[in-house]
């Protein structure tokens, strides 16, 4: 059988299936809308069905892309929340230790108030800051803060010398509420045996009335000492030496560390003296000093 043969057979085939299915349709129209209508619900249900699916496995990808991007958001946000508190802590020390420096240093509280608010502004509209140049913005100021936690940490060390050395310079009476009966420099020997030069000064006082450490120190000798009686010596470093003399009882022993305004004897008329008060010497690298010169104006006045 020829190509051309097969070809007139499926034709006629078909055709006469064509006339069976309008005969079909004529005696029984119902029954084929029927079955018609089913065929188009069965195609329309599958394909409802694959759309459903594909739909809903976009959903799902949607759904675990906007978790990924939630958790990658708080993240960052936890990171920033630990940035921020590390700076909010090195702000607090840096306001601290300003605000520390600032009363060692007298400085007037207006000037530099650290509790205040910094004003600041700009003519610039905001915008949306990225968050890897927020991130940037915060390392820098972590630096910035650092750096100056450094400085100020000089500072305070070199004020904190200063202080020192300020504590350990002789700066006050020996004596509360007195006056000087002797002062320092060339005097008629109160015994009467001519001239003489003092090297001190005497301040008024009672038998039993507190001598106090003129500064910051250490009791280098606590004991009798010829014509001075009961003789207290404070070393306070760089030099300085102070003496206090006479004394009716020594309290501070030989080691003892002593603060401006401590106690370290008892005022009274002992070795070579006329009457109760104490007797006050400077001594710098080794040589007496007028002692006038450290106390200044202390309320101290002559007789």
């Amino acid at each position: 059988m020829t190509v051309n043969n097969l070809m007139n057979d499926m034709r006629l085939r078909l055709t006469q299936v064509a006339r069976k299915t309008r005969l079909l349709a004529r005696r029984r129209p119902v029954s084929m809308a029927i079955v018609i209508a089913a065929a188009g619900m069965c195609g329309a249900a599958t394909m409802n069905s694959a759309e459903m699916a594909r739909l809903n496995h976009v959903a799902a990808q949607h759904e675990r892309s906007l978790e990924d991007t939630r958790r990658e958001a708080q993240r960052e946000i936890n990171a920033l929340a630990a940035r921020m508190g590390e700076l909010q802590a090195q702000a607090n020390r840096l306001n601290a230790l300003g605000d520390r420096l600032a009363r060692g240093a007298g400085l007037d509280g207006g000037e530099f108030d650290f509790d205040r608010p910094v004003g600041i502004g700009g003519p610039g509209s905001a915008f949306d800051m990225p968050a890897p140049r927020l991130l940037h913005g915060l390392d820098a100021l972590d630096g910035d803060l650092a750096s100056s936690g450094q400085q100020l940490s000089v500072l305070e060390a070199l004020l904190f010398d200063r202080t020192l050395e300020q504590n350990a310079r002789p700066s006050r009476s020996p004596v509360a509420s007195t006056f000087v009966t002797s002062s320092y420099g060339y005097r008629a020997d109160p015994f009467g045996g001519g001239g003489q030069f003092h090297k001190g000064i005497d301040f008024d006082a009672r038998t039993g009335d507190p001598v106090m450490a003129v500064a910051d120190g250490v009791v280098s000798y606590s004991g009798v000492r010829g014509g001075y009686g009961n003789v207290v010596e404070v070393d306070h470093g760089n030099g300085f030496v102070t003496r206090y003399a006479h004394n009716s009882r020594n309290v501070a022993k030989v080691g003892d560390l002593v603060r401006v305004g401590d106690e370290i004897a008892k005022a009274g008329s002992t070795g070579r003296s006329t009457g109760a008060h104490v007797h006050f010497e400077v001594w710098e690298n080794g040589r007496v000093q007028n002692p006038r010169k450290f106390l200044g104006d202390m309320g101290v006045r002559r007789q």
